[in-house]
């Protein structure tokens, strides 16, 4: 078949996908890369942005290599990853602490003092009666002001895996409307920007390091600079569309694009979402978000942080040998 062809990326927690695809959506090829995730203590998790980047041109060069496209077939890409991985950069794209990823909660004690403040921000958080977690942005970066000061003073952006991507991708700094809106307390139509919330926590310097053009999901940031190009092995033209979180993508792949539906998550970590016409917001519910997945209408959503990846630690303890099917068969053998 003749293209024009597309390319999907998947940053995940364990490494990179990617994959070609047709007009209609039929995937030719894909390719996964891995790359490490350090854990130098307890509730820490850390990546580097850099084999993020490595990872990415070795998985689209083999996706489109086995796929049996030409190079100058691929009209577009767009790039998924995992949420709440934060990344903060210097001037020249460098990271200056090792990103901390979704499942880092070391931020726990900001995450306390930012639900404590009480602030407007916060009713997306269970009405402003649940936890803030800290996954989230914020707390994160609250965490790295206060106990990496020369990474903070180093760093002229804050952003995440997503806004990271598309940096090197398209050379532009701008964030996905589905992060800022689920992770970032943003609130599109409504107050916009936590200002008040960053005030409170003396983190308002936060503020201009984030990236200050939204991008909405399926939108073209640009197209790829010549470096991003050769890193990939494709043609300098190819469109960059805006991408998201990976679950929140994902829900638009299951069909979940309007109220009535329910999607079910499942993998390192486990979500439930689903739209609603109007906001809402209420005690066991995270959300909604405006705007965060279909422009006018709000995400609600419920979850567990560990999940899948609570079980990929139970089946490491019993060595290299180990496989699912075979704890479950022992696990069926328990009374």
């Amino acid at each position: 078949m003749a293209g024009p062809y597309m390319i999907g990326i998947d940053g995940g927690t364990e490494g990179i996908r990617a994959g070609v695809f047709d007009a209609t959506g039929r995937p030719l090829a894909t390719a996964a890369t891995a790359y490490e995730t350090r854990f130098p203590a307890p509730a820490q998790a850390e990546q580097d942005p850099e084999e993020w980047w490595r990872a990415a041109g070795a998985s689209v060069r083999r996706a489109v290599a086995d796929a049996g496209v030409r190079p100058d077939e691929i009209v577009a890409l767009t790039a998924d990853t995992t949420c709440c991985s934060v990344v903060a950069l210097d001037a020249g794209a460098r990271a200056t602490h090792p990103a901390l990823i979704w499942m880092d909660v070391r931020s726990s004690a900001e995450a306390a003092e930012i639900a404590a403040t009480g602030d407007r921000a916060l009713r997306v958080n269970g009405a402003g009666q649940s936890p803030v977690s800290a996954e989230w942005m914020i707390p994160k970066a609250l965490w790295l002001k206060r106990h990496r000061p020369e990474a903070w003073a180093a760093a002229t952006m804050v952003g995440e895996y997503q806004d990271y991507i598309n940096l090197r991708l398209t050379g532009r700094w701008v964030a996905s409307i589905n992060n800022i809106a689920t992770r970032w307390h943003y609130d599109s139509g409504g107050d916009g920007w936590p200002a008040t919330l960053l005030e409170k926590v003396g983190l308002s310097d936060l503020l201009p390091r984030w990236p200050q053009e939204i991008v909405r999901l399926g939108e073209v940031i640009g197209p790829l600079t010549a470096e991003a190009a050769a890193h990939l092995g494709l043609p300098q033209g190819v469109l960059v569309a805006q991408g998201g979180a990976d679950a929140e993508v994902a829900v638009v792949g299951l069909g979940v694009v309007q109220p009535g539906k329910l999607a079910f998550i499942t993998g390192s970590s486990h979500l439930h979402i689903g739209l609603s016409p109007t906001r809402l917001h209420g005690p066991g519910i995270w959300g909604s978000y405006a705007d965060a997945i279909v422009p006018g209408l709000h995400v609600v959503e419920g979850g567990q942080t560990s999940t899948g990846s609570v079980v990929a630690w139970l089946k490491r303890l019993f060595g290299e040998g180990a496989t699912y099917d075979a704890l479950n068969e022992e696990a069926a053998k328990l009374p």
